[in-house]
């Protein structure tokens, strides 16, 4: 391994730039202006995401003020970053753009700055409100297409010109229209458009998070993630490959670039698979498929996951656990496609993998790695609620020494040690030895620790657990050269003054990546805001349902098509907002009047996944051009090989659709859940072989579909149940409260309701709701009203008929499409009768071992063919 580190080329960091966080790169006055501006935004998010406001009683600030001041600082600092077109100089900053940049940032922030006044006035905007948010609005669209594209500045201008025209439009999409001032006043003056749910979720959730993932890059844990992939993957077949899924992975759990994560493993993974015998345009796709699906990994998942707690109403927790199954099988099934390819290809392993050891040797080291890394996670827990218990109030205090110490002790383990290399030498790879180069780093899984403490454990909300995680990397920023060069015996000044450069450059890139993503959420506001306006959300539903013809799975269809058109020209975050506002509650409706109950996470899902297809898709894909130029290949043969890679995340949102139990949905704890994420597993694998047209040797097409077969079982078992057995047995309402009260805690309750929709027509449709647990009286006459109650259901008994009283203004019931005043003519209870789905899984099985031994004696009749052969 080399000692120097080893950087992207020029080129490959422009592109980088251009698409996170401006290309520009001045000195002087504009470069200390943008660094500071930088700085600031990053402090003034700390402070807003912290409870320091609130302990001293100063700097509070109402949602509607810090949305104010994070898109008018967004707007200033992208009109310096991000120069007006390809052509414009990067390395100074022309005058007119000071202009730009003032101007935007004072329209950006005049709902703070005007607060009160405005406040006292609603509805009744001056000329002054009216010309401000016009100069915004344009200001707005013009940073749009530099940041961002001209694609978003065009959609967002048809959305604007659309709101404007209703009434000289054809019938079809004709509304009333809107005056000049009163779309003014709705985009800009209230929380309906541009300062809607997507920016206050950009103020606090998405800019904490995506500064923890900057700062853990900066100070050293993307190169230690990578190092470990590689020395524990490194020696295997297709070793390079491997470690390119596996390190995409690890960086996607903190990372919302797909772009970044392509160029920060790729420089490395991408010339080892070329070299290992991948090819340019396997190795660019494998890259940029990896680094994709970092998207889908929990926590971040590209941002999606906090936009997704505003609009399906439910706890971060529960999107984490929603979203973890589907994006483990898929890098699973990625894994096994590499491997797939290697044994096509008869790639061999690079480099040695040490000394030889039996399969049991294997085994009990695998055995002890993963025992000990969770009895070290049982320990943890167990110390941090014993102390709790014990210490009372001073817990806190205790718990922080408890960690203090245990950072100290994982520095001096470090420091007693060399460092680990910044780069992988691709001329000659050696594999590092695989415990030296785990513990060499452990102390960055402080943050991370603490994070999920939080989340999990003391149920704080994301922002805040986010906030302390933060904290805890700033500190171990400024803190970790300084130490380590102490527990050496070495001068600790250089140190100090490179730990405080690192906090600060890591502080800079938090800020600078943001301004791309609140400068997104800020457009797809006014987008969000056209429609709400004009109620195009409800002319979405007819249209639809006429292209679909009442097909559910022709509307996915079409659904995901549109996803992955507008991501052609639209970053993921705008693009799931733009979905989730507009088809979500289009495809739950539908679905709900054709009988079939479609769980509103997994439709945000389901437009998130195809969303961010976008950036592998030729020809537009970024990532895929990151990796092209990394490999040297063509891009469109690249995002064509990587578009075959992504088929097994592509039919994912289809099965959890029809499926919902992939969302770890109505699963217990337990034999369920094993089954579940079993089942789950290996139909990813199966499909993944389908796809290769490999499984234990090469396929036929005959055994091709075997596969997706077997592949099909094991992800819809229901559907193969249905056929024995109805998964529901009808129940009268009267039953309604005594069956809500049977329920398992987060258990659904299904039931068919008919009623008279805002147009007048006479509809029924199936819906559910997840009733939650009662923390008292579980077992009392009245728990079924009560949790309905809390589901947002109140019902109303008129003679025979039961009927929905009311239902609650963003309660689950609300966001589930249950509607007031409709008919409850069925309640659909659990049937007792059915036999699990898993059963399903049996013939499956069987299926695959059939077709594993028949291939196993195809082809050794082959091999020995080919021995006699040789003899002969």
């Amino acid at each position: 391994m080399t000692k120097e580190p080893h950087t992207p080329a020029p080129d490959l960091e422009q592109l980088v730039a251009d698409a996170d966080r401006g290309g520009r790169n001045v000195g002087g006055v504009a470069g200390a202006t943008l660094a500071a501006g930088a700085l600031i935004w990053s402090f003034f998010q700390l402070w807003y995401a912290s409870p320091l406001p609130f302990s001293f009683n100063w700097g509070i600030f109402n949602d509607t003020e810090a949305r104010a001041l994070h898109l008018g600082v967004a707007m200033f600092l992208g009109y310096l970053a991000y120069p007006a077109s390809k052509r414009s100089a990067r390395d100074r900053m022309p005058w007119y753009d000071w202009v730009l940049a003032l101007a935007a940032g004072f329209c950006g922030s005049y709902l703070y700055v005007f607060y009160n006044e405005l406040a006292g006035r609603p509805g009744q905007p001056t000329p002054m409100d009216v010309a401000t948010a016009a100069i915004g609005l344009a200001l707005l669209l013009e940073v749009t297409r530099r940041a961002l594209g001209l694609p978003m500045t065009v959609l967002g201008l048809v959305f604007v010109a659309y709101a404007l025209a209703g009434p000289w439009l054809p019938d079809v999409l004709a509304h009333r229209g809107a005056s000049i001032e009163r779309l003014m006043s709705h985009m800009w003056l209230t929380t309906e458009g541009v300062y809607g749910v997507a920016l206050g979720v950009s103020v606090s959730y998405i800019f904490i998070f995506v500064l923890l993932g900057s700062m853990l890059d900066k100070c050293g844990a993307g190169n230690y993630m990578m190092q470990v992939s590689f020395a524990l993957l490194g020696h295997l077949r297709g070793g390079p490959a491997k470690v390119a899924v596996v390190s995409s992975a690890v960086n996607g759990l903190v990372s919302a670039s797909s772009v970044a994560n392509v160029v920060t493993g790729g420089i490395f993974t991408i010339p080892l698979m070329k070299k290992a015998g991948y090819g340019g345009v396997r190795a660019g796709a494998i890259e940029t498929a990896s680094s994709v699906n970092g998207q889908i990994m929990p926590p971040v998942m590209g941002a999606a996951a906090f936009l997704m707690i505003e609009y399906v109403g439910i706890p971060y927790t529960d999107i984490i656990r929603h979203a973890i199954l589907p994006a483990s099988i898929s890098y699973i099934a990625l894994f096994y496609i590499v491997h797939l390819e290697a044994l096509k290809l008869g790639i061999q392993p690079m480099m040695a993998a040490g000394p030889a050891r039996t399969p049991l040797q294997k085994l009990a080291g695998w055995g002890m790695g993963i025992s000990g890394t969770l009895l070290v996670m049982g320990a943890a827990y167990w110390i941090g609620t014993g102390v709790q218990a014990l210490a009372g109030a001073a817990a806190i205090w205790v718990l922080l020494a408890i960690l203090a110490a245990l950072y100290l002790w994982l520095l001096r383990v470090a420091a007693a040690h060399p460092d680990l290399p910044q780069d992988i030498d691709v001329n000659h790879p050696v594999r590092p030895e695989p415990w030296p180069t785990v513990r060499a780093g452990l102390y960055f899984l402080i943050p991370i620790g603490i994070l999920v403490w939080c989340l999990s454990v003391e149920e704080l909300s994301a922002g805040l657990s986010a906030f302390w995680a933060a904290t805890a990397m700033l500190f171990q920023m400024v803190t970790q050269r300084p130490l380590i060069a102490w527990f050496r015996k070495q001068d600790a000044a250089p140190a100090w003054r490179q730990g405080w450069r690192d906090a600060i450059g890591g502080l800079q890139d938090g800020a600078r990546n943001m301004i791309g993503i609140a400068i997104a959420c800020g457009t797809a506001g006014l987008i969000v805001g056209a429609i709400t306006l004009t109620g195009l959300g409800l002319r979405m539903t007819a249209f639809v349902e006429l292209v679909s013809m009442g097909n559910v799975l022709l509307m996915l269809i079409f659904t995901a098509l549109v996803c992955l058109v507008l991501g052609l020209g639209m970053p993921t975050t705008a693009n799931y907002i733009l979905m989730a506002t507009l088809m979500a509650p289009v495809v739950v409706e539908l679905g709900a009047q054709n009988g079939l109950v479609i769980p509103l996470i997994a439709v945000h899902m389901f437009v998130f996944y195809y969303g961010i297809m976008a950036d592998i898709t030729p020809p537009v894909g970024l990532a895929t051009f990151a990796a092209a130029a990394i490999s040297g290949e063509d891009p469109i043969k690249t995002g064509i090989q990587g578009v075959t890679y992504a088929a097994r995340t592509a039919i994912l949102p289809f099965m959890f659709v029809f499926n919902p139990t992939l969302l770890l949905i109505d699963v217990d704890y337990g034999w369920e859940l094993a089954l579940v994420v079993a089942g789950a597993t290996l139909a990813s694998l199966t499909f993944a072989a389908a796809t290769m047209r490999w499984f234990r040797t090469r396929c036929t097409w005959t055994e091709v579909g075997v596969l997706l077969l077997a592949t099909f079982m094991l992800f819809r078992p229901d559907w193969f149940m249905d056929y024995l057995a109805p998964q529901y047995e009808s129940r009268p309402a009267a039953d309604m409260q005594t069956i809500a009260g049977a329920l398992p805690d987060n258990g659904r309750l299904t039931v068919v309701l008919r009623g008279i929709n805002l147009e007048g027509d006479e509809l029924t449709k199936t819906v559910a709701v997840a009733l939650p647990a009662l923390e008292t009286g579980a077992g009392a006459p009245d728990a079924g009203r009560r949790r309905l109650a809390e589901a947002g259901v109140t019902l109303m008994s008129l003679g025979d008929q039961t009927q929905i009283g009311g239902v609650r203004f963003g309660s689950r019931a609300q966001r589930s499409g249950w509607e007031q005043g409709w008919d409850v003519l069925e309640v659909k209870a659990p049937n007792p009768g059915r036999w699990s789905d898993h059963w399903v899984y049996l013939p499956a099985l069987l299926l695959l071992a059939g077709m594993w031994m028949r291939q196993g004696r195809r082809d050794g009749g082959a091999a020995i063919g080919r021995l006699r052969a040789r003899s002969a």
